[in-house]
Formats: C-alpha cells, sequence, structure tokens
C-alpha cells in the first residue's frame, strides 16, 4: 500500500516537473512573426471565377498554405523553442501594400508573404529590410529589381514559356500558331512565348489575336475556326499555343480549333507550380493535406505561399537567436540552402534575382504528363536554370 502510495506520489511529482518544464520553455519561447500582405479586394477570388478553376489562377487565400507550412513544422518548432505568429494585412493600392509592411515591420514581424500585383512588390518590397516573398505574381519585372530582400517562390512568366518551350521541342511540334488577348499583360506574355520559341528552334506560323467582345462587328475575333484556319494563318502547324491571361477565352478553345491539332499555353498543356493531381514524391500527402485543411485543391499559388513559409521557417531556425532581417536574406540567400518543395529535387533560390528554382509540373487539368525541364535540355551549372532568367541574362549581375 505504502509502496504504491509513493509510485503515485512519484508520478505526480515527476508529471509536475515535466510541465513546469514545458511551461519554462513555453514561456522562454522567441517568436517569429511572419506577415502576409494581401490584395483587399481580389477580383481572381470571385467566387463565380474561382469555380470555373482556370488554370495557373489562385483559389484561395494564402494564409491557408502558410497555416499548413507552420503546422507541418511544428516538431522542430517546439525543439528550438521558437513559436510563429501570423498577422494578415489587406492592402488596397500599392501605397497602401508599403504603409501595412512599414506597420508589420515596426511591431516587429521578422518576414512577410506578398500576395500582391507587380506593380505593388516594388513599392512594398522597398520600405523594409526584412525579407519578403513574392507568392502571387509572375510578371518578369519585380524579378528585374535585384533587391537583396525580395525573393519569390511563384515561378515567373518567362519560366513558364520556357517549359512548354521544352516540352514542345521534346515532343518534336516545330511549328507554332501563336493566339493571344488583347491586353497589355497578354503583349508581355506573346513577347516571351516568341522569344522561346526562338531560343529552342521552334517556329512560329503565325500570331493571331482574338478579342471577347458584345460587339457583333468584333465576333470574328473570338471565333476559333476562323483564326486558326489553314488559310487565315498561312499554313499548317503542330500545335496551338494560346496565351490568355484572363483565361475565358482559352479555356473553351481546345477541340474548337480548325485543325485536330493540341492545345498548349493557358489551356490544354500548361506548365504549372503545382497540380492536385501530381502522384510523385509525396505529393499526393501534401494535396491531401492541405485539401483537409483548406476544403479546396492545392494550386500553384497555394504551393508558392506554403513553400515561402517553409522557406521563412527553415531560415529562422538555422539561425541562431536573436532572429534579425539582415541573418534571415543571408540564411535565405545562401548558396546551400535548400528546400524540398515535394517536386522530387532540392530547390533553392538564384543568386542574381531571387526567384526559386524549381521544375515545371506540365498538367492537362486531369493529370500531370511530364514535367521540365525535359530530358536531354543541358546547362552548364544547374539544369533548372534553363527554365526563366539566367545569370547571364539578368540585369542583377551580382548576388546580394
Amino acid at each position: 500500500m505504502t509502496s504504491r502510495l509513493f509510485a503515485r506520489r512519484r508520478r505526480g511529482i515527476c508529471a509536475g516537473a515535466v510541465l513546469a518544464a514545458a511551461m519554462a520553455c513555453h514561456a522562454d519561447a522567441a517568436t517569429l512573426t511572419i506577415g502576409i500582405v494581401q490584395r483587399a479586394d481580389d477580383d481572381r477570388l470571385a467566387p463565380a471565377r474561382v469555380a470555373l478553376a482556370y488554370p495557373g489562377q489562385p483559389g484561395g487565400r494564402a494564409r491557408d498554405a502558410v497555416d499548413l507550412a507552420v503546422q507541418e513544422s511544428q516538431f522542430e518548432l517546439e525543439a528550438a523553442g521558437l513559436q510563429v505568429a501570423v498577422s494578415v494585412r489587406d492592402a488596397k493600392s500599392a501605397e497602401d501594400a508599403a504603409a501595412q509592411l512599414r506597420q508589420l515591420d515596426k511591431a516587429g514581424a521578422n518576414a512577410a508573404v506578398l500576395d500582391l500585383p507587380a506593380a505593388w512588390i516594388a513599392a512594398a518590397s522597398a520600405v523594409t529590410a526584412m525579407p519578403v516573398l513574392n507568392v502571387g505574381d509572375s510578371a518578369e519585372t519585380p524579378r528585374q529589381g535585384c533587391r537583396g530582400n525580395l525573393f519569390h517562390t511563384l515561378p515567373s512568366d518567362r519560366m513558364r514559356t520556357d517549359a512548354l518551350a521544352q516540352a514542345l521541342l521534346w515532343r518534336k511540334w516545330m511549328r507554332v500558331l501563336l493566339l493571344a488577348g488583347p491586353s497589355a499583360e497578354d503583349a508581355t506574355r506573346l513577347s516571351l512565348a516568341q522569344a522561346a520559341l526562338k531560343r529552342y528552334g521552334l517556329r512560329q506560323v503565325a500570331a493571331k489575336h482574338f478579342k471577347l467582345s458584345a460587339d457583333p462587328r468584333e465576333r470574328d475575333l473570338a471565333n476559333p475556326l476562323l483564326l486558326t484556319g489553314t488559310a487565315a494563318v498561312g499554313g499548317d502547324y503542330d500545335v496551338v499555343w494560346v496565351v490568355d491571361s484572363d483565361g475565358e477565352f482559352a479555356r473553351t478553345l481546345p477541340y474548337r480549333i480548325a485543325l485536330p491539332r493540341p492545345v498548349v499555353g493557358d489551356a490544354g498543356m500548361t506548365a504549372q507550380a503545382w497540380a492536385p493531381n501530381f502522384e510523385r514524391y509525396g505529393a499526393p500527402q501534401l494535396a491531401r493535406r492541405f485539401a483537409r485543411a483548406a476544403r479546396r485543391p492545392m494550386t500553384g499559388h497555394d504551393w508558392a505561399a506554403y513553400v515561402a513559409a517553409k522557406a521563412v521557417l527553415q531560415a529562422a531556425l538555422t539561425r541562431p537567436a536573436p532572429i534579425t532581417a539582415a541573418g534571415l536574406n543571408a540564411a535565405l540567400g545562401k548558396p546551400d540552402f535548400a528546400l524540398d518543395g515535394v517536386k522530387g529535387v532540392r530547390l533553392s533560390f538564384r543568386a542574381w534575382d531571387h526567384q526559386l528554382r524549381q521544375p515545371m509540373l506540365l498538367s492537362d487539368g486531369v493529370a500531370v504528363i511530364g514535367t521540365a525541364p525535359v530530358d536531354g535540355v543541358m546547362h552548364a551549372k544547374n539544369v533548372l536554370d534553363t527554365l526563366g532568367t539566367d545569370a547571364p541574362e539578368s540585369p542583377c549581375k551580382a548576388a546580394p
């Protein structure tokens, strides 16, 4: 009886000691604050638009993916005595985005995830020294600003065009008909596609422009049969490459063109950062975890936010206390900094433009039918640098 009572008391003392130690660790834990600055009224997330699931478009807020990354890192964070707080700020303009980032800086944030348009990113990243990670815009301009604290986890437009051009070359679809929309973004992306065709030795048969319009006089500009007829384009072609930043025209283009030809670009076979039906390297498990937590499929924008948060957490865990902006920037920019992005290879940030090196997934919306870089493409140092702006081409000549 006495021995049992002693054993119970001993267990109680031990349990109390463990609890006290845990509380002490909790009380002494440092806090890492990650800010998220996002568009206040994001028309990309209008319910009717999200329901259509345009390829390459976001399906929800970045917070869902950031929370999942933090949750998955809890064991390492607790072992290091590090707590994570996430602070979300809405911005209505470039000036507001900069103001929100200043407020986060003053409140002691250590890093920020930016889900903002390209024009806002430059203004926002210039007001702080802490690392800011672009997860929301694929335009080339933010990647040419050469800011030492600005990193990009979402693939650039050039990475997507290079991936598609490599895929066409590998399949020997050499004659390409380009269809492009009327917006300024479409014009920029069309020029990137044309440059990729030239770089990989593919031939442009023609570049035609479409326009969705309610004006009866312009209805021919939205007619795929008229736009893709051999008489209209001046010859035969192997593939149609559609450039449609809005996505509405592209989504109905396959199977409506004049010839029985494949469609790539913003419909048909697309180059994506992520596809929820990717079946290798642990991707199904990540897709299921995200779907359970967010109650929607994981998109490329979600993957970019997830990897951005993982990068910040990994950088913080490798730095001694206290966590500083300079320390995090240095950790993210180290040549040997490597991330597991569930794509089969270790990922790292390029020294020149801080774009995250990564394979691209080639998807038809139902399955991942290939990856890029494709077999046979060579590079002097890292084959992943065949996707996007390589060091000799970048205006950012030196590592920060």
